[in-house]
C-alpha cells in the first residue's frame, strides 16, 4: 500500500507537470466514455430495464402472432386485440393467475372549450393495478367492480406527477371530479411516485376503466368485433413457463377466433381471420413505441460510439508510447539501480489508471448532459416523452467495464514496451529519445492505421445518414406544405345533432376562408403526412373478388385539392352537386389506376368498399384523377389512394381536421383563427400545428442519426488527425540526425518533404483500404435506415476518403515542413 501511494503521488505529479498531454488524454477519453455511457443509458431505459413492479419476469403479453392481413378500425399505440378477443382469452386461459387489458388514448382533453389541454390517458381493465401489484399512495386503485358494462360515472386514478403538476399536491384531492373529454370522473386514488405506467418512454396521467370507452367515443370500439385497440397482459402461475403459455394460446386460438369473427366479414375475409394464431411473449420490460422506433438507431449509435472510444484509446496509447520513448533513459537508470520490471510496469499503469479515472469521471458527467440532450431531441416530436435516466447497476457496470478495458487497452502495451529496454543500450544513447525503437514505432504506426480505418467507417456512416436525410427532405410529396396550418377542432361540447354536423362544418370553413390572408380552407378526415391511415378493400364493378391492393382512403371537402395544390390530371374535383342525396363519387390517384385498374381510363369506373358488407354496399363512381402524393409517410412509395367527399359522409363525427393555407406568418394566423373560432363558439376545442413542423418532427429518427453520426465522424477525424500528427512529429524528432545528414550530403528540401509525406501517405493508404473494406462489411446494418441510398454507395465512400485524406495530409504536412527546414549543423550537433 505504501508503494501504491507513492505511485499515485508520482503519477499525479507527472500529469500535473505535463498539462497539455494530460488535457488531451483526459478529454479524449471523456468524450469516448461519455458518448458510450449516454447512449447505453438510453438503451437501458428503453430496452433493458424491467418494469418497477413486483416480479416483472412473470408478465407476458398475449397477441396475434402475425396480423399482416386485417380489415377494421385500429386505435392506440398497442392495438393488439379486440375487446371480444380479450374477453375470450380471459375466460378460457389456464396458465395465468390473473390478467388485465389496457389501451392508450394519447390524450384526454381536460378543457371544456377553447384551446385543448391534454392529460396522458390510459384505459385499463379492473385488475390492472392488482395484477401489477401496485398499491395506491392515497385512496384506492381501480377494481373489477369499477369496470362493468354500462358504467355511468366510473372512477379515475391519477399519477403522482399529475397530482403535483395539476393540483399542486392538494391533500383533499380524493373525491374531486376531473373532466375528461367533457365527461366527469371521480378521483379515487393516486399511484406511488415510482410507478409511471407500463408504456416505457411515456408516463400516464389518468387511468380510467375500459367500460368508459363506450361513452367517451361517439363510435366506440368496445363492442366492435373488428375494432383493434387493446393489449393484454397476464401474470404466469408459479412454475408455468412462457413456452407453456405460448402453447396454450396456440391451442385456444381456433375457439377464440370462431367465437369472435366479425359479422361484416365475407367468406374470404373469414378464412383469413380464422388463420390467426395467438401467442405469449415476455413483457418484463413493458411496452414502448419509442423502443420500436429508436432501438435500432440507438444500438447503431452505440456501435459508432465504441469506434470513437477505440480511436481515442489508440490516440492515448500513441501519446503514452511517445512519453515512454522520451523517458527511455529515466527508465533505464531505474532498472540499472535495481528497480524490478514489475515495479516499473505498475507505476506506469498507475499513471494510465489516473488518466482513466479522470476521463471516466468527466465522461460520466458529460453522459448525463448528453442523455438529457438526446431525450430533449426525441421529445421535440413527442412532448410527453418520459425516460427514467437515473443510472442503475447495469449502467454503472457498463461505465466501469469500458473504463477498465480502455485503461488496460491504452496503458498495458506502452508499459510493457517501455520496460523491455536494455539498460546498457539506453544509457549509451546520446539523444533524449530511446534509440533503436523500430518495433515500438511500428506499433504506433499500426495504431494510426487503425484510427484512419475506423475514422473512414464513421465518416462513411455520417455522410450516408446526412445524404439520406437530404433525400427525404427533397422528396416531392405531390402537394405544397409551406404555408399550411393544421387546426384540429372538437365540437362535442356543442351537442350538434348528427344530421346538422356537416352543414355546421361547412359554415365554419366559409367563416375561416373569409379571414384576411387566408387562401384556402379544407377539411380532411386523415391529414396528409400525419402517419395515420384509413385503408379499405375495394371490389371493382364486375369483379368477383377484392382488388389485390387495399388503397388508402381519405374523406375531404371540395376545396381540398386547391388548398393543398394537388393537380387534377383528368376529370373534375368535388363540387356542390356531390351531396348526400346524389350518387357516390370518388377521386383516385395515378397509383390506383396503375395497380388496381391496370392502366385503364379511371373516369367513369365504379367500385364498392368491401367493409360495407352487412348493409347495402354503395357504388362509387370515379369522377377525377389526381397526381400521386406521399399521403401517409414521406418514406413510403407512392400507393393507391381514394378521395371521397365529406358531403356524402352518412356518419359525420364531431371533429374536424382543417387545413388552412395562408400567406400570413404562422403566429399571426394562429391568433386570427383563435379569435374567429371564439366568435363562432367558445366551446369549440382547438389545437393548432404547423404542417412543415409536423413533417420535420416526423423525421426525427433521421435527423438524430444525421446529427450524431456527423458529430462522431468529425470527432473521430479530429482524433485520427491528432494521432497522425503525433506519430509524424515523433518520427521527425527521432530521425533528426538522419535528416540533418541527408541535407548536409546534398538532399533537397523537397526530397525531405516528400520522404516524410510518403511515410504518412503509406499509413493513410493502408488505413483507407482497411476502412473501406470494413465500411462495406458493416454497411448492411445501416441499409434499412437509409432512404434513396445503398449502404455501399461508391460516391459516399469516395467523398469520405477524400475528406479524411485531406485532413491527414494537413496533419502530416506540418511535421514534414519542419523537417525540411532543419539546420543540418544543429541537427548533427544534437546527434
Amino acid at each position: 500500500m505504501s508503494n501504491l501511494w507513492q505511485d499515485l503521488r508520482y503519477g499525479l505529479r507527472l500529469l500535473r507537470l505535463n498539462p497539455g498531454f494530460t488535457a488531451i488524454a483526459v478529454l479524449s477519453l471523456a468524450l469516448g466514455t461519455g458518448a458510450n455511457t449516454a447512449i447505453f443509458q438510453l438503451i437501458d431505459s428503453l430496452r433493458l430495464r424491467t418494469l418497477p413492479v413486483a416480479h416483472p419476469e412473470q408478465l407476458a403479453n398475449i397477441r396475434i402472432l402475425d396480423r399482416s392481413w386485417g380489415s377494421g378500425r385500429v386505435h392506440g399505440r398497442y392495438a393488439d386485440i379486440t375487446n371480444a378477443q380479450w374477453e375470450q382469452i380471459r375466460d378460457h386461459q389456464q396458465v395465468f393467475s390473473s390478467m388485465f387489458a389496457w389501451a392508450t388514448e394519447g390524450g384526454f382533453n381536460l378543457a371544456r372549450g377553447g384551446e385543448a389541454r391534454y392529460a396522458e390517458g390510459i384505459w385499463v381493465s379492473g385488475d390492472f393495478f392488482k395484477v401489477l401489484e401496485v398499491p395506491a399512495l392515497r385512496g384506492r386503485t381501480l377494481t373489477a367492480d369499477d369496470d362493468r358494462r354500462g358504467c355511468g360515472s366510473p372512477p379515475a386514478v391519477i399519477s403522482y406527477p399529475f397530482w403535483q403538476r395539476e393540483y399542486a399536491g392538494r391533500p383533499d384531492i380524493l373525491g374531486r371530479v376531473i373532466s375528461l373529454e367533457g365527461h366527469p370522473f371521480e378521483i379515487v386514488g393516486i399511484t406511488p411516485p415510482s410507478f409511471a405506467g407500463i408504456d416505457v418512454g411515456r408516463a400516464f396521467d389518468v387511468a380510467v376503466p375500459l367500460c368508459s370507452e363506450a361513452f367517451m367515443h361517439e363510435f366506440p370500439l368496445i363492442d366492435l368485433r373488428n375494432g383493434y385497440w387493446l393489449a393484454a397482459v397476464g401474470r404466469l402461475k408459479p412454475g408455468v413457463t412462457i413456452e407453456q403459455a405460448n402453447a396454450e394460446m396456440a391451442a385456444l386460438s381456433t375457439g377464440i377466433l370462431e367465437a369472435t369473427t366479425p359479422p361484416q366479414y365475407d367468406a374470404e375475409a373469414q378464412r383469413h381471420y380464422l388463420r390467426y394464431k395467438f401467442g405469449a411473449f415476455p413483457a418484463a420490460t413493458g411496452f414502448s413505441d419509442l423502443r420500436r422506433r429508436y432501438e435500432t438507431p440507438l444500438w447503431m449509435l452505440l456501435a459508432i460510439a465504441v469506434m470513437v472510444l477505440l480511436i481515442a484509446s489508440a490516440n492515448i496509447a500513441n501519446l503514452l508510447l511517445a512519453r515512454a520513448s522520451a523517458r527511455g533513459r529515466e527508465i533505464a537508470v531505474r532498472l540499472s539501480l535495481g528497480a524490478s520490471r514489475g515495479r516499473l510496469i505498475r507505476q506506469l499503469l498507475v499513471e494510465s489508471l489516473l488518466i482513466g479515472i479522470a476521463g471516466t469521471v468527466l465522461g460520466t458527467v458529460l453522459a448525463q448532459w448528453v442523455s438529457r440532450f438526446l431525450v430533449a431531441f426525441i421529445g421535440t416530436s413527442a412532448p410527453d416523452v418520459f425516460i427514467d435516466l437515473h443510472p442503475d447497476w447495469l449502467v454503472l457496470s457498463f461505465t466501469l467495464t469500458i473504463a477498465l478495458l480502455t485503461t488496460i487497452l491504452f496503458g498495458m502495451a506502452p508499459a510493457f514496451r517501455a520496460t523491455r529496454i536494455a539498460p546498457a543500450a539506453a544509457l549509451k544513447s546520446a539523444g533524449p529519445n530511446l534509440a533503436g525503437g523500430r518495433e515500438r514505432f511500428s506499433l504506433r504506426r499500426g495504431l494510426v492505421v487503425s484510427q484512419v480505418a475506423f475514422s473512414l467507417v464513421l465518416l462513411v456512416g455520417a455522410i450516408l445518414f446526412v445524404r439520406s436525410l437530404k433525400n427525404i427532405l427533397s422528396v416531392n410529396a405531390g402537394f405544397q406544405t409551406a404555408g399550411i396550418m393544421q387546426a384540429d377542432l372538437d365540437f362535442r361540447q356543442l351537442k350538434i345533432p348528427a344530421p346538422q354536423r356537416q352543414s355546421y362544418k361547412l359554415n365554419l370553413i366559409d367563416r375561416l376562408r373569409a379571414l384576411p390572408g387566408v387562401e384556402g380552407v379544407a377539411d380532411a378526415s386523415v391529414v396528409p403526412l400525419s402517419g395515420y391511415g384509413w385503408q379499405e378493400n375495394v371490389i371493382l364493378a364486375g369483379a368477383a373478388k377484392r382488388a389485390d391492393v387495399a388503397p388508402l382512403f381519405t374523406r375531404v371537402s371540395p376545396d381540398f385539392f386547391n388548398t393543398m395544390r394537388i393537380r387534377i390530371m383528368a376529370g373534375r374535383a368535388f363540387n356542390e352537386q356531390d351531396s348526400a342525396n346524389s350518387s357516390k363519387v370518388a377521386i383516385v390517384n395515378q397509383s390506383f389506376v396503375k395497380k388496381i385498374l391496370n392502366g385503364a381510363n379511371p373516369i367513369g369506373a365504379h367500385f364498392q368498399i368491401e367493409e360495407a358488407v352487412g348493409r347495402a354496399r354503395p357504388i362509387y363512381e370515379v369522377v377525377g384523377l389526381v397526381r400521386d402524393t406521399k399521403y401517409h409517410d414521406l418514406r413510403d412509395e407512392f400507393a393507391p389512394e381514394v378521395y371521397v367527399t365529406t358531403a356524402q359522409d352518412d356518419q359525420p363525427d364531431e371533429y374536424a381536421g382543417l387545413l388552412i393555407r395562408s400567406n400570413l406568418t404562422m403566429g399571426t394566423l394562429t391568433l386570427e383563427l383563435k379569435n374567429a373560432l371564439a366568435e363562432a363558439s367558445p366551446e369549440i376545442g382547438q389545437e393548432f400545428h404547423v404542417m412543415q413542423t409536423n413533417i420535420r418532427d416526423s423525421l426525427l429518427r433521421e435527423r438524430l442519426m444525421a446529427a450524431l453520426s456527423g458529430f462522431f465522424g468529425a470527432l473521430a477525424t479530429w482524433l485520427a488527425m491528432m494521432g497522425l500528427f503525433g506519430v509524424m512529429s515523433n518520427s521527425v524528432a527521432r530521425r533528426t540526425g538522419e535528416i540533418g545528414l541527408r541535407i548536409a550530403l546534398g538532399a533537397q528540401r523537397r526530397n525531405i518533404l516528400n520522404m516524410v509525406l510518403v511515410e504518412a501517405g503509406t499509413m493513410l493508404v493502408i488505413g483507407l483500404a482497411a476502412g473501406a473494406a470494413l465500411a462495406l462489411a458493416l454497411g448492411k446494418t445501416a441499409g434499412a435506415m437509409l432512404f434513396g441510398l445503398k449502404p455501399y454507395d461508391p460516391l459516399t465512400i469516395l467523398l469520405s476518403a477524400i475528406a479524411l485524406a485531406a485532413v491527414a495530409i494537413l496533419a502530416s504536412y506540418l511535421p514534414a515542413h519542419r523537417a525540411a527546414r532543419l539546420d543540418p549543423m544543429a541537427a548533427l550537433r544534437d546527434e
